[in-house]
């Protein structure tokens, strides 16, 4: 399958990073709290919400119960998960 080029930028977006590379790949198949996500990557909760909002500005993301406070919930989007398959 040939990659667009916004694909392969967007995938090389997550591969300058580690954490967005752990978090995307933590959250491959499953929907998660930031919490779950920290102890899964090995990355500080602090340092999660920072890459999970970075995340969702590339739509890579989503949170799907946004009016709460604690205990948001995050999942791939549709392009993330294509991004989470290419990484490898």
């Amino acid at each position: 399958m040939e990659l667009s080029d916004e694909m392969l930028t967007e995938i090389s977006y997550v591969q300058i990073s580690k954490y967005r590379e752990k978090v995307m790949k933590s959250l491959d198949g499953d929907v998660k709290i930031p919490t779950a996500i920290a102890n899964d990557s090995g990355i500080r909760t602090n340092h999660i919400s920072k890459v999970l909002s970075e995340l969702k500005a590339h739509e890579l993301v989503e949170c799907i119960n946004p009016e709460v406070r604690k205990g948001r919930l995050y999942r791939l989007t549709d392009k993330g998960e294509n991004i989470v398959k290419n990484l490898e």
